[in-house]
């Protein structure tokens, strides 16, 4: 695929969506949408757009759900749909909807691909939790996130601050949310760092068809390549766990259950996509 012009000013932080966003979500909604109440019992549905709003107010500020600003509606009911989303993977057909769009206009790079971890503390344990070995064995979490060429999601799994990075790979690739290209037609180059230079991180990588370019253990950081080697990108994986921090309900857990912890990284992702879409579609 050609790669298509980027825009110079991209769009600002998103904290509420706008119509165009909100028209691709919306169907997305409906089709999970339980039965309509009836006309002369029980209670209007909420405003499911300010709920969402009140999802990314959360994601981005990291502040309770019952201090919610009242604008987004009942804080119990914006936290009951919100979990419902998340166990229906609301947010990951949301996520895929816009890496789908930002393929066909030739923005998504399979050639290179990178994957890393990331740990954080989870205040309140919770499933998914385990010892974190860089905070005194305090309750944490890992993020095993995996980007295309220019950073942008594909995947991403979570697990035990005490699960080593290698031993989520094979999960992380297979949680690609739209269909991966065939490695036979396209070849796909993972980069990845030492963490990953084990019988487990090579045998993953060519089960799946990937060319592995991983970082010896022991090598010297100044080292130079060798002629002819391309440089992996690995660093554009840590830029979007850099990214991904900025939301203050992800640098720290607070979600006991996983699958809404899950939900809130999901939710970050597409809107890192629409972003993308946005100044495509600008230029």
């Amino acid at each position: 695929m050609g790669r298509t012009q980027r825009h110079d000013r991209p769009l600002d932080t998103i904290w509420e969506i706008d119509d165009e966003l909100w028209q691709r979500i919306e169907p997305i909604l409906w089709e999970d949408a339980p039965a309509t109440p009836k006309a002369h019992g029980g209670r209007p549905r909420i405003d499911w757009r300010a709920a969402i709003n009140g999802a990314i107010f959360r994601l981005r500020s990291g502040c309770q759900w019952n201090k919610l600003p009242k604008h987004f509606g009942d804080d119990s009911s914006v936290h009951r749909w919100f979990q419902r989303w998340c166990r229906n993977g609301i947010f990951e057909q949301v996520w895929a909807v816009l890496l789908e769009e930002c393929g066909e206009i030739g923005a998504v790079d399979w050639r290179w691909q990178a994957a890393d971890g990331r740990l954080g503390k989870a205040r309140f344990g919770g499933q998914n939790v385990g010892k974190n070995p860089t905070d005194r064995a305090k309750n944490g979490t890992k993020q095993s996130v995996l980007v295309e060429r220019d950073g942008g999601p594909l995947a991403v799994v979570i697990a035990g601050a005490n699960v080593v990075d290698q031993k989520l790979l094979e999960a992380t690739i297979e949680a690609i949310v739209v269909e991966r290209p065939d490695p036979k037609k396209l070849e796909q180059n993972l980069c990845l760092d030492k963490g990953y230079d084990n019988p487990t991180g090579h045998d993953v990588t060519e089960r799946h068809g990937s060319v592995a370019h991983i970082r010896p253990i022991g090598e010297d950081r100044r080292a130079k390549r060798r002629p002819g080697r391309r440089k992996p990108r690995r660093w554009v994986v840590e830029r979007t766990l850099a990214w991904l921090s900025k939301c203050r309900a992800l640098l720290i857990r607070y979600d006991k259950h996983d699958v809404n912890y899950l939900g809130l990284i999901q939710l970050a992702c597409a809107l890192l996509w629409y972003r993308r879409v946005n100044r495509l579609q600008a230029a």
